[in-house]
């Protein structure tokens, strides 16, 4: 990968060999194995066994999950928040494994679509539960620096799948619950009478 790096230098009419570049196909290198890692990630060892048998039936949510990914278009960047949501069926996934989920996904060449059904998708296959939702909001590389030069526009998407596809109530408490996340819970007076 080094020697294309260099090939692609020379072919945007610079100099490898200069200071400030000579390093370059090194880090690019690196980089771009980093910014990939998610193709070779194994799902299992991923989850690595952190399903457990619990009795709750309601909502699940990790929201604000920080996530960058590179566009298979132009190669260039995307990054913003994840907010995933399930009902258990009687399993649930150690907390810690929905971001790890996410950044498997996001760690390949990809578009926002596709990533954010693959992390529903995959929810939905390792632990059964009554319905998964994923939203994400982005930031674009692509559209800011390139093309349109929109540099304050978000892209948001949306999978539901089980119970928040088919029930309206639950769908909408989701997206409730992720409109109110920005502002600060609520005091309580813990004082005693």
């Amino acid at each position: 990968m080094q020697d294309l790096i260099r090939q692609l230098l020379v072919a945007l009419g610079e100099n490898p060999d200069r200071e400030g570049l000579v390093q370059t196909p090194r880090r690019v290198d690196q980089s771009l194995r980093a910014l990939t890692s998610g193709y070779q990630a194994d799902i299992d060892a991923v989850i690595n066994g952190a399903l457990f048998t619990v009795e709750y039936s309601e909502m699940v949510i990790v929201r604000d999950i920080d996530f960058y990914s590179l566009c298979e278009h132009h190669l260039l960047p995307f990054f913003g928040k994840c907010h995933v949501a399930y009902i258990p069926d009687g399993k649930v996934l150690g907390l810690s494994k929905i971001p790890r989920l996410v950044d498997v996904f996001a760690r390949r060449l990809q578009v926002q679509e596709r990533l954010t059904l693959q992390v529903a998708e995959t929810i939905r296959d390792r632990i059964k539960p009554l319905g998964v939702a994923v939203v994400m909001e982005a930031t674009h590389l692509c559209m800011a620096m390139r093309g349109v030069e929109k540099q304050n526009s978000v892209t948001t998407t949306s999978a539901m799948l089980g119970i928040f596809r088919d029930d309206a109530r639950t769908r909408h408490e989701f997206l409730e619950l992720l409109q109110g996340r920005r502002t600060a819970p609520a005091a309580v007076d813990c004082q005693a009478d």
